[in-house]
């Protein structure tokens, strides 16, 4: 590991999925951190350019989680305008969280890339810990899952394998300049993992398929923010096509082990009891 980072790695969306789990390994290996939200010191905030500059100040390397998500309209200009910021300031080594399939965050690779950075990019699967860290958490704890997903198989890709990727690729040398594409060993379907999910908790949980309109219906009702209703949206008409459903190299390439089974997510994430009534 290189013992010689002296400075702290600024870490944005630093109370994230991602963004935590990688603070904690950087904290717990004696490496400074410093947590790049809008309720950090310095304050970080996406949609305030104004904030970008200070946050940077002293930093040896950034971790780029762009919010809402990177798949949103605008977000390729944003991470391209803060990257070139960086490089500015001297801050060279940039690691971005991206997605797989997904038009925007493939412009921002690029957008990366122009910049002039040391890069890295984690372009990803759908999380597994989305089924516990967000929106899935109430339809599974009421036992019934309705998405307009069809029979496509996703390899969802367990959160700590990803935060262990970007935490090798900003402490150990040899990932500059590389494209790691993160998955999980098998693809499942949405079907597969609620399944999965319901046996892990030892209850009967429902997989249904909905027309579209309904779900969108579905997202009024529940009067999420603009942006993540049209995130969700995205993501299930447009990503969730089968254009994913491939198996990657990606974790192996990185931390030398097979990637985490989902299964394994299920029965450890059960044991907490955040699926159970």
């Amino acid at each position: 590991m290189n013992d010689t980072i002296t400075s702290p790695i600024l870490i944005l969306g630093g109370t994230g999925k991602t963004g935590r789990r990688l603070a904690e390994r950087l904290t717990a290996h004696g490496l400074p951190v410093r947590i790049g939200s809008r309720s950090g010191n310095p304050r970080f905030d996406w949609e305030i350019p104004a904030t970008w500059g200070p946050a940077l100040q002293g930093v040896s390397a950034v971790y780029i989680s762009y919010y809402p998500d990177i798949a949103v309209p605008g977000a390729a200009e944003t991470v391209g305008a803060f990257a070139r910021l960086a490089v500015a300031n001297g801050v060279t080594r940039l690691l971005l969280l991206s997605g797989r399939g997904e038009a925007e965050a493939q412009r921002a690779e690029e957008m990366l890339k122009a910049s002039g950075a040391d890069w890295t990019i984690l372009r990803c699967a759908w999380f597994s810990q989305n089924f516990s860290e967000g929106f899935l958490v109430e339809p599974l704890l009421e036992g019934e899952v309705a998405l307009p997903v069809s029979n496509v198989g996703e390899p969802f890709v367990d959160v700590d394998d990803i935060a262990e990727a970007a935490f090798v690729a900003l402490t150990e040398p040899g990932h500059v300049g590389q494209l790691y594409e993160l998955a999980g060993p098998r693809l499942l379907s949405f079907a597969d993992a609620v399944a999965e999910i319901g046996k892990a908790a030892g209850r009967d949980i429902r997989f249904v398929r909905i027309p579209h309109d309904e779900f969108t219906a579905a997202m009024a009702a529940h009067e999420l923010p603009p942006e993540i209703a049209w995130l969700l949206n995205e993501l299930f008409t447009q990503v969730l096509d089968g254009r994913n459903e491939s198996l990657t190299d990606g974790v192996q390439r990185v931390l030398g082990r097979a990637p985490k089974d989902f299964s394994a997510y299920a029965t450890e994430t059960a044991s907490t009891g955040i699926w159970s009534n």
